[in-house]
C-alpha cells in the first residue's frame, strides 16, 4: 500500500509537526519504506537518487522471507520462449485466479528486472557467457535464472550491500511498525492523508515518530498466524493491519504461501526443504 500527498507536505504536515510531543524522538524523510525484503530494498534504490529515503525494519535487513527463496526467478529470456507462453503457463498454474493485468506486467518486465539485478552485481549462475536457465514445475520452457540453489539469499545480500553504500538511504533496524499516522487520526480537516508512522525502537523501547509525505508498506505476508508454517517469524501481517486500520482496501487475504515440503520435529522449528528434492525423485 502506498499513500502519497501530491504537491509536497502541505498544511496537514505542518499541523502534524505542531502536534508532536516535545519528548518524542522524530525523523523526517521524503519517503518511508517499511520492510527490508526485495520489494522494500528495490524501491529504496530506485528512489534514492531523488529522495531522502528511510528503510524501517523490525529486525535486521536480512531477516524476512526473501532470503529463503531457493530456486530462482522466472523470465522469458531464451530464444525459444515468449511472453505469451510465460503468461499462459502462469494462468494455468494459477487455476484461473491470476489477475491478468498484473501477470502480464510482471512477465513483460521480468527480463528488465533480471538485467537490473545483474548490473547491481547479483552473481547469477552462467553457462559460458549466457545465463544458465533451469526449468521448474509449471513452466513449459527453461526460464529460471538462478544463483546455484540459493537465489533469494544471493539477491538479498547484493541489494543489502548496495543499500548500505547508497547515499540518501537511512536504515533503521530493530524498529517495529506501530501504526501509520493519518490526518483523520489527528483530527485534521480535509481528505484522508498519510503523514508518516510510529515505530517502536527495540534498542530504547521507545516509540519514534517518522514524518514523510509518502509511505510505502512492503512488510510481507501474515503466514505466522498459523501454528505450523515455513514462513519466517517476521511474517506477522503488521503492514496489512496498519493499512486496514487507516482505511485501505485489503484483498486476497485467503492466499497464504505454504511451501509443499518441510521438516517437522515436535521440539524444534520446522523449516522448508527445497523443491529440488522432489524434482530429483524424492517422494512424499
Amino acid at each position: 500500500w502506498q499513500s502519497q500527498l501530491h504537491g509536497g507536505p502541505g498544511m496537514a504536515q505542518r499541523q502534524f509537526q505542531r502536534q508532536l510531543t516535545p519528548s518524542m524522538a522524530s525523523h523526517e524523510f521524503d519517503v518511508l519504506i517499511v520492510g527490508s525484503g526485495l520489494a522494500g530494498l528495490s524501491a529504496a534504490l530506485h528512489l534514492a537518487p531523488t529522495h531522502r529515503v528511510a528503510v524501517i525494519t523490525k529486525r535486521q535487513l536480512q531477516d524476512g522471507a526473501s532470503a529463503w527463496a531457493q530456486g530462482g526467478i522466472a523470465a522469458a529470456l531464451a530464444d525459444d520462449d515468449s511472453f505469451a507462453a510465460h503468461i499462459e503457463d502462469t494462468l494455468v498454474a494459477g487455476a484461473g485466479l491470476c489477475d491478468l493485468a498484473a501477470t502480464r506486467f510482471v512477465v513483460e518486465n521480468a527480463p528488465e528486472a533480471i538485467a537490473w539485478l545483474r548490473q547491481l552485481g547479483v552473481p547469477f549462475s552462467m553457462e559460458g557467457d549466457q545465463l544458465h536457465l533451469t526449468r521448474e514445475g509449471g513452466h513449459s520452457a527453461r526460464r529460471i535464472a538462478h544463483v546455484t540453489d540459493a537465489t533469494g539469499a544471493a539477491v538479498q545480500r547484493t541489494l543489502i550491500d548496495v543499500v548500505r553504500a547508497t547515499k540518501g538511504i537511512t536504515v533503521f533496524e530493530q524498529h517495529t511498525l506501530v501504526d501509520v499516522i493519518t490526518s483523520h487520526k489527528l483530527g485534521l480537516a480535509g481528505p484522508q492523508q498519510c503523514l508518516g508512522l510510529y515505530a517502536l525502537d527495540g534498542a530504547t523501547d521507545e516509540v519514534v515518530t517518522f514524518r514523510a509525505p509518502q509511505t510505502i508498506l512492503a512488510t510481507g505476508g501474515a503466514g505466522k498466524v498459523y501454528l505450523y508454517t515455513t514462513n519466517p517469524d517476521t511474517a506477522t501481517g503488521d503492514g496489512i493491519a496498519a493499512a486496514w486500520r487507516a482505511g485501505c482496501r485489503v484483498g486476497n487475504m485467503e492466499f497464504i504461501q505454504f511451501h509443499p515440503t518441510g521438516l517437522y520435529h515436535p521440539h524444534a522449528k520446522s523449516f522448508l526443504i527445497s523443491e529440488a528434492v522432489r524434482g530429483e525423485g524424492g517422494k512424499l
